[in-house]
């Protein structure tokens, strides 16, 4: 079984991924990790040292080395992953359980909010801004996040309840 958990950031793939895959007893990957180890930098410097360009081939590269392996996996991505390269299409042909995490605006701004300092994309944004940013971004990436096969609303809800919602709709 191969799983794959899109949504914006902050909506919380890695803690759902995380959860999701000890109570399916598989391996849990995130992407970006991934794509840490096998560079040795973080993120934020091969986005300054490279590009952005140079980090969407090599997330895509990265995406399809995954999906290919014959492992059960669940597999949270970045944000803005499924709306480069093709990778929804690659996401789609190689699982159906694409499953988008989705939170409303006033939620990820107030998680996000919070978290500022560790996402660089919103680093210096200011809060009243905040809500403004996610709605253009969520209005950007909607038509990739759509495409997945599985829906989850995560507002007001734990991440219990939201991997046993996931559960279910495997089942």
């Amino acid at each position: 079984m191969k799983i794959v958990l899109l949504g914006y950031m902050g909506s919380g793939k890695s803690t759902i991924g995380k959860l999701l895959a000890t109570a399916l007893k598989v391996r849990f990957v995130d992407l970006d990790d991934y794509i840490v180890k096998d560079e040795g930098s973080a993120i934020n410097d091969i986005f300054s040292e490279k590009g952005e360009i140079y980090f969407r081939k090599k997330e895509a590269e990265s995406l399809r080395t995954i999906l290919t392996t014959d492992d059960n996996f669940v597999l949270a991505i970045g944000g803005g992953t499924p709306c480069y390269a093709n990778n929804m299409h690659a996401i789609s042909e190689a699982t159906p359980n694409a499953i988008y995490l989705k939170v409303s605006i006033p939620a990820l701004a107030k998680r996000l909010s919070t978290e500022k300092e560790a996402r660089p994309l919103i680093k210096n944004t200011p809060d009243e801004e905040l809500f403004e940013f996610i709605g253009k971004h969520l209005f950007e990436r909607s038509f990739y996040y759509s495409q997945a096969n599985h829906k989850v609303a995560c507002d007001e809800k734990s991440p219990d309840v939201i991997v046993d919602e996931i559960k279910a709709l495997l089942s």
